[in-house]
């Protein structure tokens, strides 16, 4: 039988052929997905090696816990315990204090881990983070900082970092009252303050208006329209979507937020390439280039925004199509048999336009790895 994701796929011609970039030295892999978590591993066969305690190692290891639950290869759910159990001890305590966002991220994998092993450490583990999200700072209107240092400051790439997490926790251990008041009213107080009419999302907001990065005196945003900042939303969206309640009140608004984030994406789609541009209305200026893990994003938001109805439409459905294709012609197998993922963006903070221009053009960098990881297991398979 034909799943419902392969039926779909096919209606936007993202199957068969077209799956497969022509770059690279050895022949494409039947599974990118399976390439890419079988590289990573291969290249840090020690998880801890992959670095410590951050939203990166979250992003990648989430993806590849979506690649295990298709697979089932134990290895993968082994590898996430084993770098998830450097930071948890025998009690469940994490010896670490969650005054960012970005240190919250992760815990998607205690929820992971107790679901599925059983082990209380990692319900514990995951209490801790929780805790302090009931006491985190906010903004007069209820938007969790992005971090204790950065007063009143509220980031696009903040959103993903926690809201998932606190949704996921709510659900699974009777909490849903307060997870889904709180994470749908901090996606609407975030958007409300960084849409612009042009479909995207400002990097930042500053309700004092003192951010070192010089917000706008009037609007408090940052200046410019930063890939991955909106890419984080936009996917965040999609995964409470598909856990809020068909009759939330706020569930409209939240469709309406991916409405007004795919008239952007198609609006600012690079032709030539598919993909989207590291500052993503600019795509004239000289020094310019299309980055990977935000066109991931893209394209995931686009194809599920499609799948469950909230957009439709031929232009809709061509953007997600040609995303695709341009985030697979970044994927490669180098001589050594393991796959690459070119012109990822390094980590980035509020700056000006040059500042995002010349960030590091990665290769394999853990938010690429991650977003691919994410957008693939739902094109793919």
């Amino acid at each position: 039988m034909i799943s419902r994701r392969t039926l779909f796929a096919s209606t936007l011609g993202i199957t068969g052929g077209l799956l497969l970039p022509t770059a690279g030295a050895g022949a494409a892999p039947a599974d990118w997905s399976r390439a890419v978590v079988d590289s990573t591993i291969a290249r840090y066969p020690d998880p801890a090696s992959l670095g410590g305690w951050g939203y990166t190692r979250g992003l990648f290891l989430l993806g590849a816990h979506r690649v295990y639950q298709r697979v089932k290869e134990p290895s993968y759910l082994a590898y996430i315990k084993r770098w998830v159990d450097n930071f948890v001890d025998v009690d469940g305590h994490m010896s670490r204090t969650f005054d960012n966002l970005d240190a919250m991220q992760s815990g998607n994998l205690l929820l992971v881990l107790h679901q599925e092993t059983g082990d209380p450490r990692y319900r514990t583990a995951a209490d801790q983070i929780r805790d302090r999200i009931t006491s985190y700072p906010r903004t007069a209107d209820g938007g969790m900082w992005h971090a204790t240092g950065k007063t009143n400051e509220l980031w696009g790439d903040g959103v993903f970092m926690a809201q998932p997490f606190l949704l996921r926790y709510g659900i699974a251990y009777g909490d849903q009252a307060y997870a889904y008041e709180e994470v749908t009213r901090n996606l609407s107080v975030y958007f409300r303050h960084l849409k612009a009419s042009n479909g995207l999302l400002y990097h930042a907001f500053d309700a004092d208006g003192d951010a070192p990065w010089k917000p706008d005196p009037t609007t408090g945003n940052s200046g410019y329209f930063w890939a991955r900042a909106i890419g984080w939303t936009a996917m965040t969206h999609v995964e409470v979507l598909e856990m809020l309640p068909a009759d939330h009140p706020r569930r409209a608004e939240l469709i309406g937020n991916v409405r007004h984030l795919a008239k952007g994406f198609v609006r600012y789609q690079d032709p030539a390439t598919g993909r989207w541009f590291q500052v993503v209305d600019k795509a004239s200026d000289p020094g310019n280039w299309t980055e990977t893990s935000a066109s991931s994003m893209y394209t995931l938001m686009l194809h599920a925004a499609l799948k469950h109805g909230w957009i439709s439409g031929g232009a809709y459905a061509s953007a997600a199509r040609r995303g695709y294709q341009g985030v697979l012609r970044k994927v490669s197998v180098g001589s050594d048999g393991l796959t690459n993922i070119s012109d990822i963006s390094e980590g980035t903070n509020v700056g000006d336009l040059a500042y995002y221009l010349n960030r590091p053009r990665n290769t394999n960098d853990l938010h690429g790895l991650g977003a691919f990881l994410l957008m693939n297991e739902r094109l793919a398979h």
